[in-house]
């Protein structure tokens, strides 16, 4: 894996309260290029497969949408993916298995009651990107999953619906979401920020529960890349911070920032990283 002192010297810094010190994403991949060898571009592919899956379902619910070109593909290979995926060929351009699978059962799908292909494509995405072969990489999106699981077991509750209907993943942590009758779910001593997300789901302001979220996360990301800011691993933080950045530029800045403000220096000072994402 390289050293990337150089190209992340020649980065923006970012700054949580700050979203207009990011660059745009697009602008970063151009920076990229030429700069990160194969091996690392296999990783950061993953990343980048997120914007895929969401223009994938983008396209089959509406042929003629735009897609976002974040992606690591152009709109006539999408096309060449539904056409091929109905052929049973999933091999074309080199796109995931789960996609084309995805692309294949959708007209099936679509009809079924309960049935979110947004949340279902997420959901394939997520157990595909656990897989890959760098350790933090893999700890991030396991993350992340179990956040998202455990926030909708949350919200569900609140809302008096059936956990179970909403909590569609597979393992412990899901099946303990899904089966326990506890406030916590009895999930403490599996992951031990299960508090702090259950103080999130009380925030009825959405701007500064998404915040809450992101801050959370961001404080991940600077925690195991400390040790070694011009790895990988610290490339592959700067383009997730980046990615959060740009969901904030849409938010309004300027009523948040001094909530936002305190809500990172609450986390400079209390939060800690998960015990079971420092293994």
């Amino acid at each position: 894996m390289g050293n990337y002192y150089y190209l992340m010297a020649g980065l923006p810094d970012l700054s949580l309260d700050d979203s207009k010190s990011a660059p745009s994403m697009l602008e970063l991949k151009e920076h990229l290029k030429g700069q990160v060898p194969e091996a690392d571009k296999r990783l950061l592919y993953v990343f980048f497969l997120y914007y895929d899956c969401r223009n994938l379902v983008r396209l089959l619910e509406n042929p003629e949408a735009e897609i976002d070109p974040r992606g690591n593909f152009a709109q006539e290979q999408y096309q060449d993916l539904i056409t091929s995926a109905r052929e049973m060929n999933f091999n074309v351009h080199r796109f995931p298995s789960f996609m084309s699978v995805f692309a294949r059962d959708y007209a099936y799908n679509k009809e079924i009651s309960g049935y979110f292909p947004s949340d279902a494509m997420a959901m394939a995405y997520y157990e595909y990107a656990m897989a890959i072969s760098n350790k933090m990489m893999a700890r991030w999106y396991g993350l992340n999953f179990n956040v998202a699981s455990i926030l909708t077991g949350l919200i569900a509750r609140k809302n008096g619906w059936n956990v179970s209907e909403y909590v569609k993943g597979q393992g412990e942590i899901c099946d303990m979401i899904r089966h326990n009758n506890t406030r916590d779910f009895d999930l403490k001593n599996e992951v031990d920020y299960v508090g702090e997300l259950m103080q999130i789901v009380e925030c009825e302001d959405p701007v500064e529960k998404e915040k809450r979220i992101d801050a959370f996360k961001w404080a991940w990301l600077d925690e195991q890349t400390f040790f070694d800011p011009f790895s990988v691993e610290a490339l592959f933080a700067y383009i997730v911070k980046v990615d959060m950045m740009e969901r904030w530029a849409l938010l309004d800045a300027e009523t948040g920032k001094e909530t936002f403000r305190k809500i990172i220096d609450n986390l400079r000072s209390e939060a800690r990283v998960p015990d079971e994402f420092k293994k």
